[in-house]
């Protein structure tokens, strides 16, 4: 066998078992939501790690501070530990408030070596919950200063960082278990977001599942069309169920 044909013949055993998966260099930052803790993102990170990439899940006190001061402390050490890592390449999956994070940081720094980034279930266009019960003292105490941010107003901050130049994949959830909330938002939510207040113009892809806010990144739908943007740049619309 010629040398060219034993190179050939390496090649396609190596994409056999490594095609479908991300190389070593490629790392996905895990953002979790406003109150939450980074064991909400345990599953998510679990099936990430299975899929070959490096994942760094954070854990962050996401009623300390304003989402700008956020978003530069937070995000900004996490992609300073990725590169000393050796990452080449570094994605973004983020829950509910973690994409704002990730959009404010975005706004203001380069990132030469950003991949993808997928939001699940992000008030792209901020929260009507925020608009009905941000100026209560109570939801100050609950969510702290950037809580009190993502209100629907034009002046607000997800609407003055403007759009997505990066490649963007949105999950919506269309499920309620808070019909309470539910009923302050207007069209089909999750509980927490309305499914058009997750959309932001530049986004690359957008899907809808049938899943509540507080469990979205969990949902085994949510984890597969993750991992296929991930890799694809897409979401697979074609999936039963999402």
């Amino acid at each position: 066998m010629a040398y060219r044909d034993l190179k050939l013949a390496a090649l396609l055993i190596f994409l056999a078992f490594h095609g479908g998966k991300a190389t070593a260099q490629e790392h996905v930052i895990l953002l979790h939501g406003l109150c939450r803790t980074k064991h909400s993102m345990d599953r998510m990170e679990a099936a990430l790690v299975r899929a070959g990439y490096h994942v760094l899940n954070v854990g962050y006190a996401s009623r300390s501070a304003p989402t700008a001061s956020l978003a530069d402390q937070v995000v900004g050490n996490a992609v300073a530990n990725c590169l000393r890592d050796g990452a080449t390449r570094i994605h973004f999956v983020t829950h509910s408030f973690g994409g704002i994070l990730v959009r404010s940081y975005l706004a203001n720094h380069s990132l030469s070596s950003l991949g993808r980034v997928v939001m699940l279930g992000p008030p792209n266009q901020g929260s009507e919950l925020v608009d009905r019960f941000g100026s209560l003292w109570l939801f100050g105490v609950i969510t702290g200063p950037a809580g009190r941010e993502l209100g629907t107003d034009v002046d607000s901050l997800p609407h003055r960082l403007g759009p997505a130049h990066f490649e963007l994949g949105v999950i919506a959830g269309n499920r309620s278990l808070n019909w309470l909330a539910s009923a302050c938002i207007p069209g089909h939510d999750d509980g927490k977001v309305s499914v058009e207040s997750t959309r932001v113009a530049g986004m690359t892809d957008h899907i809808i599942i049938a899943a509540a806010h507080r469990f979205l990144m969990k949902t085994r739908q949510a984890i597969r069309q993750t991992k296929h943007f991930l890799q694809e740049g897409a979401f697979d619309h074609s999936a039963r169920g999402g």
